[in-house]
């Protein structure tokens, strides 16, 4: 697991543990970015189920109710199959504007 942090943003990119042990190592080390957005990149990672995706449900609902951003990288998921709580795009670029929008909904209140 690398962590780069930037700013306010965290991007943490997974290279070869499972799913499973990515979310536990993310929720031992949670207070150490739990005031950033979060940016997950699965895309070094072999082809992810969907059922793969959902043991970042309980983190993202977590992380997106405190006001923070939470975004899941990865080409190879069909994001209209996966729960709205979610938040999965294909690219790195796409996760920032993703971020950069909710930043401005939170600064207008929404």
């Amino acid at each position: 697991m690398i962590i780069d942090q930037n700013e306010n943003i965290t991007v943490i990119t997974q290279e070869s543990a499972t799913i499973i042990e990515l979310v536990k190592k993310i929720e031992s080390l949670y207070p150490k970015f739990k005031n950033n957005n979060i940016i997950v990149d699965l895309n070094t990672l072999k082809p992810i189920s969907l059922e793969e995706i959902i043991e970042f449900l309980q983190l993202s609902n977590k992380h997106r109710g405190a006001k923070n951003s939470f975004v899941i990288v990865n080409k190879g998921i069909d994001a209209t199959k996966t729960p709205d709580e979610i938040i999965i795009v294909p690219t790195l670029q796409e996760a920032y504007d993703i971020i950069e929008m909710e930043e401005m909904e939170r600064d207008l209140g929404f």
